[in-house]
């Protein structure tokens, strides 16, 4: 992205600018492309009034690095009401609750679009003009850095003294055995390098810039993967009982909900059973009802005529079939009832799902008989009863009634029973866990009090007036799946994981040029200068050029003063992290970010 910084006071500005055309004059190419960021234009540059001119000027607005952060910054704002508000395309069961609760903000919230916010207009808007900007953004750079790529690193400025690091010293050593042996040095150390007159020229940490455009161009595929992903996408969920089976087709699911681009035809063809759930709990401990196994041993097949194959899914082990996962979600308990009428014949048999509400699998839900029962002058009617169930029930007078374990150590089923209308008919949605009572009867006991009871299992529950009765035959258990296919959702995490490595290699790795300049002085010693210029500034810089030249001595060693007697002591020292300091004159052109 381009680099817009906040406009400084006319005065600061005319006087950077002045040195900024100075610098150039001094170091030329030196000092130039070392980003591909692109520059920032002054104010005399705007373009011409006109519609090609206003054009550029909002493509270059667009693309700038201040209008990219902002746009992220609104694409994030925008996602905080879609993470409170409820969602249609989530639950719309949700949704309608909250206008119930909210009569005042509500239609305010569909006016904005609120309830559907990822697919509302403002949110596409911000998605897409984030996604122009960054595309803006790269494909100059990308030309830039490819053009910088296969050019040579520039030779050396004439005044090496105004980089921000340098170092000099006297040698016996002949320029070109320096030169020779700089250009073998920096070689060895993976800086690109060659000799440009009487300097060698270096350039090292391209991977500075790449590591920027790979940041940029993952952020273009994590954008493209989650659009796709939400247009393409499909979930649902299923409850299943032991014995019990799913095919993977729309009237299968218990709801279902998917992208408005998503073919229903396209749902990947398999199917599968759940053999059985097994799930043990610890038994002690402060850890006491933790679930220690939580599996479920199914047996699936691939397309219509596919080979039985049994596999186990647990939580975050899903069963992947042609792309789409099954994933385990929940577990509870099944109680096996049976119904008879007052004749003895059994009506009804059935293992009923009933939903946990704690997390010991106290559980609650409702049995309903809609064909087949007669009462006792023979009329056709029907039977719902509530039912609430514990898998370890405490005891009588040992307190509530719930459970005090999540595994079937004592399970018992509380029934109270009902008689009438339970309205299949009328047209509208119900809720299979809940029994509406507003046409139905309760049964009365003997003293005329609400017939309840509770049950072990092969217990039975006797019906008033010879109505007929209800026994708890057995226990089963089911599980809950979620079925669900997220296209691109592996380029997504291949985007993110390489945004990580780019955005580490922008941060951390330090774009920088070192030249070597060796000539021969007045007096025949040759005179050898290394100076460093890296993007931006950096402690680094002088200690690593104060290793080089250190490296270089070696193989140039000091010449002895003129002036002094040739002692070890009047010797020149080496150049360490010491001798190598940054200029006091104003950072070269390149050096800034």
């Amino acid at each position: 992205m381009s680099n817009t910084k906040s406009n400084p006071p006319a005065p600061e500005r005319e006087a950077r600018d002045e040195r900024d055309r100075e610098n150039a004059r001094e170091l030329g190419a030196a000092g130039s492309q070392l980003s591909t960021a692109p520059r920032e234009e002054s104010a005399a540059g705007l373009p011409a009034m006109g519609v090609i001119g206003w054009a550029r000027w909002f493509w270059r607005q667009l693309t700038s690095m201040r209008v990219a952060l902002i746009l992220l910054f609104l694409l994030s704002l925008g996602a905080i009401p879609g993470s409170l508000i409820p969602q249609n395309s989530v639950d719309e069961l949700k949704v309608e609750s909250f206008k119930k609760a909210h009569t005042t903000v509500s239609p305010i919230y569909e006016k904005l679009q609120f309830f559907d916010v990822y697919s509302s207009v403002w949110f596409s808007a911000i998605y897409i003009l984030l996604f122009i900007s960054l595309i803006g953004c790269i494909v100059p750079r990308t030309g830039q850095f490819i053009g910088q790529l296969r050019s040579r690193p520039p030779g050396a400025p004439k005044r090496l003294t105004r980089l921000p690091a340098y170092t000099t010293w006297r040698t016996e050593a002949e320029p070109e055995q320096v030169r020779e042996a700089a250009l073998a040095m920096m070689r060895k150390r993976r800086y690109r390098a060659h000799t440009v007159g009487d300097a060698v020229a270096a350039e090292k940490g391209y991977l500075r810039e790449a590591g920027n455009l790979v940041f940029h161009i993952a952020l273009i595929v994590m954008l493209v993967s989650f659009a796709y992903g939400q247009l393409f996408k499909s979930e649902g969920g299923k409850l299943i009982v032991e014995g019990d089976g799913f095919a993977n087709t729309l009237t299968q699911y218990d709801d279902f909900k998917s992208g408005s681009l998503f073919d229903t035809d396209s749902l990947a063809p398999f199917s599968f059973k759940l053999d059985k759930f097994i799930g043990t709990y610890e038994r002690s401990g402060p850890q006491r009802g933790t679930p220690r196994t939580y599996e479920a041993h199914v047996t699936y097949e691939k397309g219509a005529y596919g080979k039985p194959q049994k596999t186990v899914i647990r939580v975050n082990e899903p069963l992947v079939v042609d792309g789409t996962k099954v994933y385990l979600n929940a577990h509870g308990y099944a109680p096996v009832v049976s119904v008879k009428d007052g004749k003895g014949k059994e009506v009804y048999r059935s293992a009923v799902p009933l939903l946990p509400i704690d997390n010991n699998v106290t559980s609650s839900g409702a049995i309903k008989v809609f064909d087949g029962y007669r009462d006792k002058n023979g009329k056709k009617t029907q039977l719902g009863f509530q039912a609430f169930f514990v898998p370890t029930f405490a005891g009588n007078g040992k307190g509530t009634m719930f459970s005090q374990f999540p595994a079937a150590d004592m399970p018992v089923l509380a029934l109270n029973g009902f008689h009438g209308y339970l309205g299949p008919d009328s047209g509208l949605a119900q809720n299979v866990y809940q029994l509406d009572k507003s046409k139905m009867t309760e049964f009365k006991d003997a003293d005329g009090k609400q017939l309840k009871q509770r049950l072990l299992v092969g217990e039975t529950m006797k019906l008033p007036d010879g109505a007929g009765s209800i026994t708890f035959e057995g226990l089963q258990e089911w599980a809950s799946f979620q079925i669900s296919e997220q296209p691109a959702s592996g380029w997504a995490l291949t985007g993110a994981v390489a945004a990580i490595a780019g955005l580490a290699g922008s941060l951390f790795i330090q774009r920088r040029r070192v030249w070597v300049r060796a000539v021969a002085g007045a007096d025949g010693v040759t005179v050898v200068e290394m100076a460093g210029l890296g993007r931006s500034e950096s402690a680094k810089l002088p200690e690593e050029l104060a290793d080089l030249a250190v490296t270089l001595i070696a193989s140039a060693p000091t010449a002895p003063d003129a002036d002094t007697d040739s002692s070890p002591e009047s010797d020149e020292s080496e150049p360490d992290s010491d001798s190598v300091e940054e200029s006091s004159e104003e950072p070269a052109e390149g050096a800034e970010k």
